[in-house]
Formats: C-alpha cells, sequence, structure tokens
C-alpha cells in the first residue's frame, strides 16, 4: 500500500513538471498563422508537429478533414521545403513556428502540450503526426465527431489506436508518390501478425511491437524496435500531460484503452506512411540532425538500413483492404455505434 501511495505521488509530480515544462516553452513558439477565432464550442482539434511535410500534408488534411476535424493547430519546427508556405491561408489552419530543438522539447509534445492546454481543454483533441493516417470501424461513414459522441456516451475520454507500418512491394525508393497522392496506393501492405503485447502495469498502459521494423531492423535487439501503441484521441483536459510521445498520458487512467486476446473495448489503427519514397534521403538527414531518439548513437545502424534502399516486403505480408480487415485480424476493435 505504501510503496503504492508513493509511487501515485512521483506520477503527480512528474504530471506537473511536464506541465511546467510546457509553460516554459510556450516562449520557443511564434505565431504565424491565427485562425483560432474559427473553432467553436463542438470543434474537433488535430494537433500536430510538422518539419518538411509537404509532400504528405495535402492527403493528410484531406483524410483528417473527411473525418470531422474543424480546426488544425500546427507546429512548423523550421522547415525548409515549402511547408510553411502550404500552411498559409486555409481558413481551418493555425501554425506556430520554432527553429527550437524537437528532441529538447520531448520531441515535440511541450510545444503541442501548451497548445492544447490553451484551445484543447474540455474538447475532444486528436494528436497526430502529419505520416499517420487514423482508421476505425466505419471511419469511412461515421466521423470522429460521430465517434467522440460514442465515446461520451461510454464514459471513455480517450480512444487507443495499434500503429500500423505501411510499406511498399519493392525496394522503397524505387516507388513513385507526388503529393495529394492517396499513401496507401504505394503503401499498400502491412505485417498481419507477429506483434508482441505487454502491459506496463507502472503507467497502466500497452505496450506493443512488432511489424516490418522489428522484423528487419531489430530481430537481434526486438526491445529496441519502435513502440506501436498509441493514444491519439483524447477528450482533453488542461491537467492532462502525455509522457511519451502519444504511447502514455498521465493520469494513467487515460492509458486503459487499448486491449487484446477477446477484449470488446473499441480501438483504431493508425496507418503509418513512413515508408514513402522520401524516406531513403530523409534518413541521412535525420541521422545528422540527431533530433528523433535521446540516444541517437544506438540507431546509425537503422538509419543507415533505411538509406540503403530496402524492400520490406514478405511472403507473410497483407494488403490493404479497410477498417474490416483489420478487425478481423483482431488489430483493432469494433465500436459499439448503437450503444
Amino acid at each position: 500500500m505504501l510503496a503504492r501511495l508513493i509511487d501515485s505521488y512521483k506520477l503527480r509530480w512528474k504530471r506537473r513538471r511536464y506541465l511546467l515544462r510546457a509553460l516554459r516553452k510556450r516562449n520557443q513558439l511564434s505565431l504565424a498563422s491565427d485562425k483560432t477565432a474559427n473553432i467553436i464550442p463542438s470543434s474537433v482539434l488535430c494537433f500536430v508537429c510538422v518539419r518538411n511535410e509537404g509532400t504528405r500534408l495535402p492527403y493528410f488534411f484531406e483524410h483528417y478533414r473527411r473525418l470531422g476535424v474543424q480546426h488544425f493547430l500546427v507546429v512548423d519546427n523550421g522547415s525548409t521545403d515549402g511547408t510553411s508556405e502550404l500552411l498559409h491561408g486555409a481558413p481551418d489552419v493555425s501554425v506556430w513556428r520554432t527553429n527550437h530543438s524537437y528532441r529538447l522539447s520531448r520531441f515535440g509534445m511541450d510545444w503541442l502540450t501548451w497548445l492544447m492546454i490553451v484551445y484543447g481543454h474540455d474538447r475532444w483533441c486528436l494528436t497526430v503526426d502529419a505520416d499517420e493516417l487514423l482508421v476505425y470501424d466505419q471511419s469511412t461513414t461515421l466521423d470522429l465527431r460521430a465517434l467522440s459522441k460514442v465515446l461520451d456516451a461510454a464514459g471513455e475520454t480517450s480512444f487507443g489506436a495499434l500503429m500500423l507500418d505501411m510499406y511498399p512491394k519493392g525496394p522503397l525508393g524505387r516507388q513513385t508518390y507526388k503529393a495529394g497522392d492517396y499513401p496507401i496506393d504505394v503503401l499498400g501492405w502491412f505485417d498481419p501478425d507477429g506483434y508482441d503485447f505487454k502491459t506496463q502495469k507502472r503507467m497502466n498502459n500497452l505496450w506493443v511491437q512488432g511489424g516490418p521494423r522489428a522484423r528487419q531492423f531489430f530481430a537481434q535487439e526486438f526491445r529496441r524496435a519502435p513502440t506501436l501503441n498509441k493514444i491519439p484521441f483524447v477528450k482533453w483536459s488542461r491537467r492532462f500531460v502525455y509522457v511519451n510521445s502519444t504511447h502514455s498520458l498521465l493520469p494513467k487512467r487515460l492509458n486503459d484503452v487499448q486491449n487484446y486476446q477477446g477484449s470488446e473495448r473499441p480501438s483504431g489503427v493508425l496507418l503509418h506512411t513512413k515508408f514513402l519514397p522520401e524516406i531513403v534521403d530523409k534518413s541521412s538527414e535525420e541521422k545528422q540532425r540527431d533530433e528523433h531518439f535521446n540516444n541517437s548513437a544506438l540507431y546509425d545502424e537503422y538509419y543507415d538500413a533505411l538509406s540503403a534502399n530496402p524492400d520490406l516486403w514478405h511472403e507473410g505480408a497483407a494488403r490493404y483492404e479497410g477498417p474490416q480487415q483489420l478487425i478481423d485480424l483482431g488489430l483493432m476493435y469494433p465500436i459499439k455505434w448503437g450503444a
């Protein structure tokens, strides 16, 4: 009992410390395009930190507008590829700029936490990367506003998703993609099995690893493979914080979202479009920038392997057909829309 009380005390102070970090880091943000006056009380908001995502953003915005996002709050972390120009002009996009370190801002989470404190309180907020496309049961016909109503009715405040790495058949750099195209037309394959699910008791969160990156780049050191569980959709409170990207939150009750092995808790999938052909050139750049891992030197071989233009496809790969296929495979769980 005493140990549990001490741990709860430590987690409360960790949450407060991260909130104070966000308060301090707000001074690193410069408002570039303010359209927040267009936010209405019922708006579903999307928070995203980007850098040089001019190729992905046209379809990203199309996808999430179709899902019912009514305003995007974007931190542009020093883009040089035309991303900044692309972000301006849309009435549903507000932009903040910063050239400060992505890694030292907890990989952008300090910046986004501040924006969620100011704009996200008591709203359903989606926090994703530019290479993540959320799908869920009947997401082709029922949007995030409909999903939020179901979650509200069930007393849920957070909604989990498995990040599913999508990849092409053939070397990554040999594919062709242009801005605005549907990424899954190029990245049409995924690993349907081979995932390891564990529960981390201290944070009460699921920890998932596997997929093509674990299979191809971390087979000898599986525990270094990327974490695939995320909690992207939350009924936000200014008291909440993400702890490690969007993998877990505080208070820890928010982490009780993803279950498996017969659970009926609803969940989604983030189609991860990291492996568009530009990844081959970007990997060399990101290795030099040293901004994406706390111990970046440990991942030099990973960047080198991506720069070598690998083929991630294998005989066990499945062709993506839609959300129902992912439900049938047990990679996400259906939503009780009529409940």
